[in-house]
């Protein structure tokens, strides 16, 4: 049985400074064949074995279309056979955004030629974060196409993929709806089959060293 580190951050959790605290669950190292499984808010962990009928039948992350910065539609075939990982930001955002981004382009370069990884960053402010913006975002954070795709869309899709999906936003028991606006510094590993394996602090230097662990983990689960 895996080993947890329970850290209590004190975080940054929105771009006007309002500060919380929040556990955040980091594991120390890989100790098992595979990773958990989660799929709901609370992120308990659901220990299933590859392949088998339980893990065939968890939570998936559903079919989705969204446009990138080339101006491409990203579906779930963009990722069929790709262990991809994924955050919500917005282009114009002075406060975490700006760190995240950086976090995720540490991760860019860990797999950069590894054609089995991509990364996946939606917009929450897709009305002004067009094509042409993300683009220019893209150029100036050295985002490689193809293999980090920054995507717009309509709103309510995202939203919905964030919270009632990959669960982004774990705030228990808090009800929300797309006039509440979505926030959050986490990151969700996501394997070949569309199951969420991890979340992780996108602020946190430990939390992304372990996220890149945890891709090499899942590289070689079930060989």
């Amino acid at each position: 049985m895996k080993q947890f580190l329970i850290l209590l951050l004190i975080i940054f959790t929105s771009c006007d400074s309002k500060v919380k605290k929040e556990t955040i669950v980091i594991e120390e190292n890989s100790r098992t064949d595979y990773l958990p499984y989660y799929n709901d808010e609370s992120f308990t962990p659901n220990w299933l074995t590859p392949n088998s009928d339980a893990e065939r039948d968890f939570h998936k992350i559903p079919e989705f279309s969204l446009i990138n910065q080339l101006g491409d539609t990203i579906t779930q075939s963009t990722f069929k056979g790709k262990i991809y990982v994924t955050d919500f930001f917005f282009a114009t955002c002075p406060g975490i955004c700006p760190k995240m981004t950086g976090n995720m382009a540490k991760i860019q370069e860990a797999f950069k030629d590894d054609d089995e990884v991509l990364l996946l960053s939606h917009s929450v402010t897709p009305t002004i974060d067009t094509v042409a913006v993300l683009k220019k975002y893209a150029t100036d954070y050295n985002v490689k196409d193809n293999k980090w795709h920054l995507v717009t869309g309509d709103k309510n899709e995202i939203y919905n993929l964030g919270r009632e999906q990959y669960f982004v936003e774990n705030d228990l028991g808090e009800s929300k709806d797309i006039n509440d606006f979505l926030h959050t510094e986490n990151f969700l590993l996501i394997d070949k089959q569309k199951h969420i394996r991890g979340i992780y602090n996108g602020l946190n230097r430990a939390s992304i060293a372990q996220l890149i662990t945890d891709i090499k983990t899942l590289k070689h689960e079930g060989k």
